[in-house]
């Protein structure tokens, strides 16, 4: 099991060898705590590690405080 913080406009990215499943808090009054209970072959990154090997996701764009989604 992992929890992880993500703040309004980050994502994390969830992996199989089949799939992967992109979740971005959208819009939050603060920082969200998310728990995943997945099988060891389901790979969970951080947006920020996920861009270090990929291209960030179209709607992703930098700012000061975060990511956040295009209108």
């Amino acid at each position: 099991m992992l929890a992880l913080g993500r703040n309004s406009g980050e994502y994390i990215v969830l992996e199989n060898k089949d799939r992967r499943i992109v979740i971005q808090v959208a819009e939050a009054e603060s920082t969200l705590r998310l728990v995943v209970d997945a099988s060891k072959d389901v790979r969970i990154l951080r947006g920020e590690v996920y861009e270090r090997t990929h291209p960030a996701p179209g709607w992703a764009l930098p700012e000061e405080s975060g990511r956040k989604l295009k209108d």
